[in-house]
C-alpha cells in the first residue's frame, strides 16, 4: 500500500497557492468560530473545509468531532490533523475516491503535516497544556496557519 501511495501522490514540489482573500477568509472565520461560538479546532477546521471546498456537512458529522481538540484535552493527536483527516473521508466518498485512495491521502497528509508543523501531537503542538488561566483558543494562529496549509494541500491532491 505505501508503494501505492508514494505513486499516487502529487508531487512534494508542487504546492497549491492559497489566495489572499481564501485567508482573509479563513482568519476572519477562525476568530468568529472560536470567540463567538466557542468551537473545537477540529470542528473548526472541518466546517472551513467544507466551505471551501462547497460541500456540505451534516450536523451527525460535526456532533462526532465534538471531544477531538486533543482528544478532548487529553493532549493527543491536534484536532487539526483529526478535522483534516474526517474531511478527506468526506469529501474523498463524495468525488468517488476508493477506500484504498482515501487511506493513501489520509497518510500522504499526515506525512506532510508533520513535516510542516514538526509534529501531529497536540501536547507538542501546544506545549504549555491547557489549564484554567489560558487565555481562551490559544492556539488560533496555529488553527489559521494549519487550514491554510490543509486547503492548499487537498486543493492539490483532489485537483
Amino acid at each position: 500500500m505505501f508503494a501505492s501511495h508514494i505513486m499516487n501522490m502529487k508531487s512534494e514540489s508542487m504546492k497549491y497557492t492559497v489566495k489572499e482573500k481564501e485567508k482573509e477568509w479563513i482568519r476572519r472565520e477562525v476568530h468568529h468560530l472560536y470567540h463567538d461560538c466557542d468551537v473545537n479546532c477540529a470542528s473548526t477546521m472541518l466546517h472551513c473545509l467544507s466551505v471551501l471546498f462547497s460541500m456540505p456537512v451534516s450536523d451527525d458529522v460535526f456532533a462526532s468531532a465534538l471531544g477531538m481538540h486533543g482528544a478532548g484535552y487529553y493532549r493527543a493527536q491536534c484536532g487539526l490533523v483529526e478535522g483534516t483527516l474526517m474531511f478527506i473521508g468526506l469529501y474523498g466518498w463524495k468525488i468517488g475516491s476508493s477506500r484504498d485512495e482515501i487511506v493513501s491521502l489520509c497518510y500522504g497528509f499526515a506525512e506532510a503535516f508533520e513535516k510542516e508543523f514538526s509534529s501531529l501531537r497536540c501536547r507538542e503542538l501546544r506545549p504549555g497544556g491547557f489549564s484554567e488561566s489560558d487565555p481562551p483558543h490559544l492556539c488560533e494562529n496555529l488553527t489559521v496557519e494549519a487550514i491554510i496549509f490543509s486547503y492548499g494541500y487537498l486543493r492539490l491532491q483532489f485537483s
